[in-house]
């Protein structure tokens, strides 16, 4: 395990994904926005170990994993761009990435990823004998009936998967409480695949637990569920209202206070009590987001590591400067054809 190689990793992730944030706030990019930012630690732990005969299916947060695995950033751009020259001619923006190239498939559809990777796994027993499949998604996808039958099948066929749980806490706005009941682990275990759960903060941590279930599944004991816990900086998609309360109150609050106040003035309706519970219930949403987890630099996965490699400040400048040349590079590349 090399710290520097991770934090590479990690690092032109994020560069990257902040100049689509870019290009997404400056209307250039069209619909919902997903990013990854946050699950670095995450995604850098599992690709990096990954041979080029190993595949992988992706969530609808597909571009950290897909640059991470070796994809041209410009390629991912120019997608997002809805340019012909784009990954997939610009046709699956960022959540319907594929390149037959690296393996790799990602699907907007939640829960998707399980069926991809057991048919990659499949193909892996019959073509590339040691080989694997990876499946990322969300824990709100835990209820999802085609990825449980993924792990099951995964597990009677002992199918060489390792299936990756990208657990924020949040599906969308519902937490897990409130649409899932028992325990993830006993209902991993109770299918017959392996399960870890690890801090999808620590880089090093992944690393290690992603180590173990690949070798496992490489050596044909069976497929395992990593569970890893990080937090979405951006919440479910990019621009979320109460994110943006949050951190530009003076030019959020007012035009949502005037809202809420002439809807809570006008006549007819619910009744003053249902009124009040529901401003209520909003405060109530506003305030919780000031105390969010993130707000705090001790939960950016990529803020970790790059404390941790301070000790040597000028290799990390110069480390941090070419990365984001490239991705300054890239951008400029995309971009061409929307300045002409």
């Amino acid at each position: 395990m090399d710290l520097w190689s991770l934090y590479s990793l990690m690092k032109k992730s994020r560069q990257f994904e902040e100049a689509v944030t870019r290009l997404w706030e400056d209307g250039l990019i069209s619909g919902e926005m997903h990013l990854g930012t946050g699950e670095e630690a995450i995604i850098a732990a599992v690709v990096s170990q990954l041979r080029p005969d190993d595949a992988m299916a992706v969530d609808h947060r597909g571009s950290a994993a897909f640059l991470m695995r070796g994809v041209d950033p410009v390629l991912l751009l120019r997608e997002m761009l809805g340019q012909d020259e784009g990954l997939c001619g610009g046709r699956g923006g960022h959540m319907h990435l594929f390149s037959k190239e690296h393996l790799a498939a990602s699907s907007g559809i939640v829960g998707a990823g399980g069926p991809t990777a057991i048919g990659f796994a499949l193909a892996a027993q019959y073509l590339r004998p040691g080989a694997i499949a990876v499946a990322f998604f969300g824990e709100g996808a835990m209820n999802q009936g085609m990825l449980m039958e993924s792990i099951n099948l995964a597990a009677l066929w002992n199918l060489p998967v390792l299936f990756v749980c990208k657990d924020d806490g949040w599906a969308i706005t519902t937490k897990p409480g409130a649409s899932t009941r028992g325990d993830m682990g006993e209902r991993v275990r109770g299918l017959g695949a392996d399960y870890i759960d690890v801090d999808g903060l620590d880089v090093e941590q992944v690393w290690r637990a992603a180590q173990h279930a690949i070798e496992r599944a490489r050596a044909g004991t069976g497929p395992t569920l990593l569970r890893a816990r990080c937090v979405h900086l951006e919440g479910h998609f990019l621009g979320l209202v109460l994110l943006r309360m949050a951190r530009n109150p003076l030019r959020e609050l007012p035009g949502i206070a005037g809202a809420l106040i002439r809807s809570f003035l006008r006549p007819g309706g619910g009744s003053l009590r249902e009124r009040l519970a529901g401003v209520r219930l909003i405060l109530s949403a506003i305030l919780a987001t000031l105390r969010d987890p993130r707000r705090y630099s001790t939960n950016d996965p990529v803020v970790r590591v790059q404390t941790a490699l301070m000790s040597d400040p000028g290799r990390l400048k110069e480390l941090d400067y070419r990365i984001e040349a490239e991705i300054s590079f890239a951008l400029a590349a995309a971009l061409q054809e929307v300045i002409a």
